[in-house]
């Protein structure tokens, strides 16, 4: 944990989260850029919402539909300056794109349940996090950046009500070489210096109207039927 600053420092974002801004944390950062464009490509009239570390740059998106706020200590700040709960209707967004603004281990399961919250359903909530089996995790090694698997994720997501049989992984970024980063699936790919998990919000079922019975009217009661039986087999 960082040591607090005191009253004459001015303040600052969290410091694990200040590498992004290094030359090894744009190597990451710069392949990520097509992959939210490919996420936002699929909700295009949709309002959008990114949370971003320190020195990641946001989407390029034209048309004023994104909101856009970094990590910034116990927060966020851009558009608007907050703390949890975000300040956002519930089911406003189509879709979330959180690109390493919990890499350092900042209210994972808080942050995730109010994506949940915000998203609309059949929303998208896109993940971008460190991978911790990467040889590129050197590079921040002793930063205080906090690198999960995917499994880790996963589960975090499943507590958090995502359907995590929806999501989808790929590995992006470098190997080890700062400029040399792409996105993959392959056994290879494994070893990149990033994760990328992208999955629905579920969409509830309508429950549908219980059938109506079918009803079977008798006229008369009872009695008047045995009555009716009784002359019948008289008249034979």
């Amino acid at each position: 944990m960082p040591a607090p600053s005191s009253a004459r420092q001015p303040e600052t974002t969290a410091a694990p989260l200040a590498w992004f801004g290094s030359e090894a944390g744009q190597g990451v950062l710069a392949v990520e850029e097509t992959a939210m464009a490919r996420v936002l490509a699929s909700c295009p009239a949709a309002p959008w919402l990114w949370l971003g570390a320190p020195g990641a740059a946001p989407p390029d998106i034209p048309g004023g539909r994104g909101v856009l706020l970094r990590r910034h200590r116990g927060g966020f700040e851009g558009a608007v300056r907050c703390a949890l709960p975000l300040p956002f209707a519930s089911e406003s967004v189509g879709a979330i794109l959180l690109q390493h603004a919990l890499d350092d281990g900042f209210a994972i399961d808080d942050v995730l349940d109010e994506c949940g919250r915000v998203l609309m359903p059949g929303g998208t909530l896109w993940l971008a996090a460190l991978n911790p089996w990467s040889p590129y995790r050197a590079r921040w090694a002793r930063t205080g950046l906090r690198a999960h698997d995917p499994g880790g994720w996963q589960a975090a997501l499943r507590r958090t009500g995502f359907a995590v049989d929806t999501v989808s992984l790929q590995w992006l970024g470098p190997h080890w070489r700062v400029a040399h980063g792409e996105i993959g699936v392959g056994a290879a790919d494994r070893l990149r210096a990033g994760i990328a998990l992208t999955v629905n919000k579920r969409v509830h079922a309508l429950i549908p109207p219980k059938p109506l019975r079918n009803l079977r009217w008798q006229t008369g009661s009872p009695r008047s039927h045995l009555v009716r039986r009784d002359a019948a087999i008289m008249d034979e």
